[in-house]
């Protein structure tokens, strides 16, 4: 199944999006249509969640900078990287010297313009690329950001799909970014992609699968606040989608003690794959932090394609980094996890010791000679002798290092087969 993800990312690139604010609204809004299953839970500014407030919403009708000369630079309108995110409003007129102390570059990529916010600190800026900023002519220049930051919502949109078991396997990403390609709008499409394919592949699914949007940390960390005792009772297995569009490598966090389903289940998904990269969470840097902190010990890792790129928090990070074909990539990792789930992730055999797979035709060869043994008997055999009803589908591809597609293949002929169950 093949779903247009590069066309959503790129519907919802020109959207400015932050923590709160009507950006974020609009995002959401696009999302409902394509899985109408989203409810939305608000959070009101002020509010206190464990160690953070809930900010207050910002929007932007305008900003830029224009020289005595009518010359406008760091139009928002342009590109809204141009703008520090949560810039106050601004309207005045001040020297190149003091405007240069404003202006945000990124030096060791000068044609960059960089990614900069101030959340929670009242400020403003504007960001250039450092090339640009070296040529601005000498003179008075005109400040105008038409900004507003006033009392409103934070909003987490949730879905659930019900299955028969009230076990969830648990995806959530972020709607915090503006326009960037990667570090954005690929981990929200994958995440309705997915959600889109175990309606349309599972209609009487047995897991339960929960689907969550949400600005990054404080919008995980508020979402914690209200459902961390929910979480902690029904979640096996979770991920954090961020940065998975592009088609240079795969990559994924670990959770905390590195022993959880979750670890499991994206190791036997990826391990085999070109460029394929396991961090420590030690280099934690999403929502695995919230989810994975003590006292909430969620079993999360991230799932990344390029974990670290150059054009990461810059405009560079657009369409020519992410791609249909690195989204289908993606798609195809957490896809093999979900069809696991929904076969079983526990498989157990049902006879006692060997059967005779030659008289069901699942002995690809009915004639034994020393050297003449394929790999599919290899998968076939070494499932059966793994699995014991203990052991995840996941673990046993990581023992016998076999990526976890073909245990999915093998998998089904045995359930079919009755061999399995």
């Amino acid at each position: 199944m093949k779903y247009p993800m590069l066309k959503w990312a790129k519907d919802l690139f020109p959207i400015c999006r932050s923590l709160a604010g009507p950006g974020n609204r609009k995002t959401l809004k696009y999302f409902f249509k394509l899985n109408k299953e989203f409810k939305i839970f608000k959070f009101k500014s002020g509010t206190k969640v464990f160690d953070w407030k809930i900010p207050d919403e910002w929007s932007v009708k305008d900003a830029f900078i224009q020289h005595s000369s009518g010359k406008k630079f760091a139009e928002f309108k342009k590109n809204n990287l141009h703008l520090v995110g949560y810039s106050i409003p601004v309207k005045k007129t001040i020297s190149r010297k003091d405007l240069m102390q404003k202006i945000y570059t990124q030096k060791d990529q000068p044609n960059a313009i960089p990614y900069v916010t101030s959340y929670y600190n009242k400020s403003w800026g504007f960001c250039i690329s450092d090339k640009e900023k070296k040529k601005l002519p000498s003179g008075s220049y005109k400040v105008v950001i038409d900004s507003k930051i006033e009392k409103g919502n934070l909003e987490v949109a949730e879905a659930v799909i019900k299955g028969k078991l009230k076990k969830e396997i648990f995806f959530s990403s972020y709607i915090c970014h503006p326009s960037m390609a990667n570090n954005e709008l690929s981990g929200p499409v994958l995440l309705n992609a997915l959600m889109l394919y175990v309606k349309d592949k599972y209609p009487k699914n047995n897991y339960t699968y929960k689907f969550v949007l949400l600005p990054e940390t404080i919008g995980s960390i508020a979402y914690i606040s209200k459902f961390r005792k929910i979480l902690k009772k029904n979640v096996i297995c979770g991920f954090v989608l961020t940065c998975v569009g592009d088609e240079r490598g795969y990559s994924f966090v670990n959770t905390p003690n590195e022993n959880t389903l979750a670890d499991e289940a994206i190791l036997s998904s990826l391990f085999n794959k070109k460029n394929f990269k396991r961090y420590s969470f030690k280099d934690r840097g999403s929502d695995e932090r919230q989810y994975c902190y003590p006292g909430v010990d969620l079993p999360v890792c991230s799932f990344s394609r390029s974990k670290e790129y150059p054009e990461y928090h810059t405009d560079k990070d657009n369409f020519n980094v992410v791609t249909q074909k690195g989204l289908e990539g993606s798609f195809e990792a957490m896809k093999d996890i979900i069809d696991a789930f929904e076969l079983g992730p526990y498989p157990q055999n049902t006879k006692i010791c060997e059967p005779q797979l030659g008289k069901r035709n699942l002995y690809t060869s009915h004639i034994s000679q020393k050297g003449i043994y394929k790999e599919e008997m290899y998968t076939r055999k070494n499932l059966l002798a793994y699995s014991d009803g203990k052991r995840s589908l996941f673990k046993i591809c990581n023992l016998l290092k076999i990526p976890l597609k073909k245990i999915i293949g093998q998998y089904n002929i045995l359930k079919k087969n009755k061999l399995l169950k």
